[in-house]
């Protein structure tokens, strides 16, 4: 995802976690004379009330362990000096990895979810702005400071949940928040815009770019109705962006429905069953991989290792889906991590096995690229130590496969 041609990563993009495969980056931690973030396990609560005391604007560096852009930033730009003398001096500095501790649950309040992105608050904790990828030290600085500067979005949210729905007001209100990448807040108010009209929008170029750019729920009548009569819609945009747009409605939407509040993980499962239900009833393409990816993923962020396990033997074994090999050897490494049941993991193994001896046989291909990206590593040779790993036995896994 690039937007203002800075390099963003996006949840699209956690595949690179993978030709990382077993290191778990730790975040590098500022020193010398750059930023002095507040220390590692600081709350955000604590750093509000430092910011109001000290009477400073808040910074907040929103990470994860396998973005490579957070990690430039922090390797190249917070340790100079020239940053460290602007930022210490006016703001209270606080670095959160959005994938541990209280980061899932201030990722999904704030709506974060591509990283970097970087955010200022005043000191009562109130957002003043936002933005998005890496950059050198200027622009990181300048980035900082027209984003310190309250643009009127905390009086349109105000405004909004008063209850204003003026048609004007929800066009200049979506602008400002689109700017802001607040896509939660975007859905909702491109939902407003589109009530009633889901059988009519596709006809009108404003509503039409309101479902394109910012509709993200797919149980939204627009949505539902496109997915089964999509035609006028293509014959307006095209066919591909229309499918693309629908495929990613449809499969991201499950991700959102894993919540977590105070370290309890937990599953929204009556929207769950209503998105399982509508996915079926619009005969959606990958509908049982999208569920079981939501499946896996609940499973691993409660530690359900039997969960787990199974719902990767049933991903591996139905028969539409084609688990892509990078896909299956990221799996293993949570159980690695974290699984001491080696009964489970020896289950999780075989998977791992078979797809190899069918690489090794003949009867499928190797897997050389992600996505759109070619792997410049042997995933093949990978595989039989990851088997290994899992079985309890000591391997040397030597230079990983990376992107080239």
């Amino acid at each position: 995802m690039i937007i203002d041609n800075e390099v963003v990563m996006t949840r699209k993009n956690i595949f690179i976690l993978l030709l990382l495969v077993f290191a778990v980056c730790a975040q590098a931690q500022t020193a010398g004379k750059g930023i002095k973030f507040e220390a590692e396990g600081t709350l955000f609560r604590q750093a509000v009330q430092k910011a109001m005391s000290a009477k400073k604007l808040i910074f907040v560096d929103c990470y994860t362990s396998w973005c490579g852009p957070c990690k430039m930033m922090a390797r190249d730009v917070f340790t100079q000096e020239k940053v460290g003398n602007v930022m210490n001096a006016k703001y209270v500095n606080f670095k959160i990895d959005m994938e541990k501790g209280e980061g899932p649950e201030l990722a999904k309040k704030w709506q974060v979810s591509a990283y970097p992105t970087f955010i200022i608050f005043n000191s009562a904790g109130q957002e003043l702005g936002r933005f998005l990828g890496g950059s050198d030290a200027d622009g990181f600085l300048k980035r900082v400071q027209d984003h310190s500067i309250d643009k009127g979005s905390s009086e349109m949210d105000a405004r909004w949940n008063a209850g204003e729905r003026g048609e004007q007001f929800l066009y200049d209100y979506l602008q400002t928040l689109g700017s802001s990448f607040k896509r939660d807040q975007c859905n909702a108010v491109a939902e407003e815009l589109l009530k009633g009209k889901a059988e009519t929008f596709a006809s009108d170029d404003k509503l039409r770019n309101v479902f394109m750019r910012h509709l993200t729920n797919p149980l939204h009548p627009a949505a539902i109705y496109t997915t089964k009569h999509p035609d006028e819609l293509k014959k307006a945009v095209g066919d591909m962006q229309v499918e693309m747009k629908l495929r990613n409605m449809w499969s991201y939407f499950g991700r959102d429905l894993i919540n977590e509040t105070d370290g309890q993980v937990t599953l929204d499962e009556s929207t769950f069953g209503k998105w399982v239900k509508a996915m079926d009833d619009c005969d959606v393409a990958n509908r049982d991989e999208y569920r079981l990816n939501v499946l896996i993923k609940l499973a691993e962020r409660q530690n359900d290792w039997a969960s787990y396990v199974k719902h990767l033997e049933e991903a591996y074994n139905h028969p539409a889906i084609d688990v892509p090999d990078i896909e299956l050897c990221k799996w293993m490494n949570p159980l690695m991590k974290d699984c001491k049941d080696m009964d489970l993991r020896t289950r999780a193994a075989s998977l791992l096995q078979n797809r190899y001896d069918a690489i090794i046989n003949g009867t499928r291909k190797p897997q050389t690229r992600a996505g759109n990206m070619m792997l410049s590593g042997n995933l093949t040779e990978v595989m039989p130590k990851l088997v290994k790993a899992l079985k309890g036995e000591a391997v040397d896994f030597g230079n990983q496969p990376r992107k080239n």
